[in-house]
């Protein structure tokens, strides 16, 4: 068994690489890790609605009450709900079941600590540690000390609560909400319902196998028309836990994470409000971000693909809003993950206040041509360091000069290299990306 800890917790292909026995070891684990301080430690645990939910979670739970330690079980909720209930329900640690934006057959789990924050890099590795090696470093509690499972009903509400803490109303405003078959299927139209906004839900009908089938922020199609016909404001899709946000605009074009940290930094600085007057995002931000926000007199801070380095460059920064491309947006004065719902609750108050239109507000970034393209491989790493790969890469960036740039990484959570190619020239972006694609398929033969 390799490395479990990916970008975003223990990842793989449910009953097959992340079996129950798997989910056991880890629930002993991060109970006993999480817990030390506590003498009855109690753990959060959250989940999407992907069918492999309910196996994974009895055997997480039976892995965290055989360490003596209670489950306080809020059933399916956003990821980032699970995050805000765990820094607030007096807990020792909080646990997701979701694979995210991934197609049904996975499944993950990832751990927070008791303030809502993703686990450092040396926690996982302890946690990690104790389940490769499948020692027991706890004593086996009998009779009353084993733990037991308390369910929090009202877990919905308690998140829709805190939502609604920060936001004004948005009455007047029309919305298509894609809650791609997941977590946000119950809560999403809710809130949005109770800031009096009029809401058009989509893809909200979970059966456990459906999720980001053909929906949410990886597939937009389906609202890009939904808004068009129902001549919506916009459209908002999360993907199946709900902690990022694409958006439409009333246009039907499709805007990025990029294209909503642009509206929303700008619209905070001229407030007054934008923290540390600083922005933080990753490497695959495209590069008309950085031209409007640095036109702007913003700081942009520039960080390693995922939302966990977002954070961290946040908190030693002091920044507050950070994100990524593909639609993780930290609002760190609110939550401490990234949050479609609160996300889309800043962008429509943005709308309301401008009373503009999504398309010009949009049209304070002007997007430069950039093409993304995966290859799925069997191992990442070794291809990574192929010196064909390598030569090909450098040939494409020698292709581009100053005028673009090749951004070439494996995917934290699949089994994928991702490639990226940005520049002026979209024909020749595309050339590159696949030449680049193409050698890596060959290598990997």
């Amino acid at each position: 068994m390799g490395r479990l800890f990916g970008t975003d917790g223990v990842r793989g292909v449910a009953n097959s690489q992340l079996t129950p026995n798997l989910a056991f070891r880890l629930g002993q684990a991060g109970a006993y890790v999480l817990s030390k301080e506590h003498p009855h430690p109690r753990i959060v645990i959250g989940k999407d609605t992907r069918i492999s939910g309910d196996m994974l979670e009895a055997a997480l739970i039976s892995g965290i009450c055989s360490v003596g330690a209670d489950v306080l079980r809020v059933g399916v909720l956003p990821t980032p709900g699970i995050a805000y209930l765990t820094r607030t329900l007096d807990v020792s640690a909080g646990v997701v079941i979701s694979a995210s934006h991934n197609p049904v057959q996975d499944n993950g789990i990832k751990f927070f600590d008791a303030t809502g924050f993703k686990l450092p890099d040396a926690i996982e590795d302890e946690i990690e540690s104790i389940v490769l090696s499948e020692e027991k470093p706890w004593e086996v509690p009998i009779g009353g000390e084993i733990g037991r499972v308390i369910e929090v009903g009202d877990a919905g509400r308690r998140y829709i609560d805190f939502l609604k803490e920060s936001i004004g109303r948005l009455d007047g405003l029309k919305v298509v909400l894609d809650c791609a078959n997941g977590a946000a299927s119950y809560v999403g139209p809710a809130v949005l319902r109770e800031f009096g906004v009029e809401v058009i839900p989509i893809f909200n009908t979970p059966d456990g196998i459906n999720i980001n089938a053909g929906c949410g922020s990886t597939h937009p199609e389906q609202l890009q028309r939904a808004v068009l016909e129902h001549d919506a404001d916009l459209g908002l899709a999360n993907d199946g836990d709900a902690d990022r946000l694409i958006v439409v605009d009333e246009l039907g074009n499709i805007l990025d994470g990029d294209f909503i940290m642009v509206i929303c930094a700008l619209a905070q600085k001229e407030k007054g409000n934008l923290a540390e007057n600083a922005v933080v995002v990753t490497v695959m931000s495209n590069l008309g971000l950085h031209i409007a926000l640095k036109e702007a007199g913003i700081t942009v801070y520039e960080t390693q693909v995922g939302d966990r380095y977002v954070m961290e460059e946040l908190l030693k920064t002091g920044a507050k809003l950070g994100g990524e491309q593909s639609g993780h947006i930290i609002f760190l004065d609110h939550n401490t993950t990234g949050d479609g719902l609160l996300t889309a609750l800043h962008l429509l108050t943005v709308v309301k206040e401008r009373q503009a239109p999504l398309s010009q507000l949009a049209s304070q970034m002007q997007r430069l041509p950039q093409v993304l393209l995966n290859a799925r491989v069997k191992n990442k790493e070794r291809l990574m360091a192929d010196e064909r790969v390598l030569a090909k890469v450098k040939e494409a960036e020698d292709a581009l000069g100053e005028r673009g740039r090749v951004l070439v990484r494996p995917s934290g959570t699949e089994p994928l290299i991702r490639v990226m190619v940005e520049g002026p020239d979209q024909d020749k972006l595309t050339q590159l990306a696949q030449s680049i694609i193409d050698i890596i398929n060959q290598q990997d033969a």
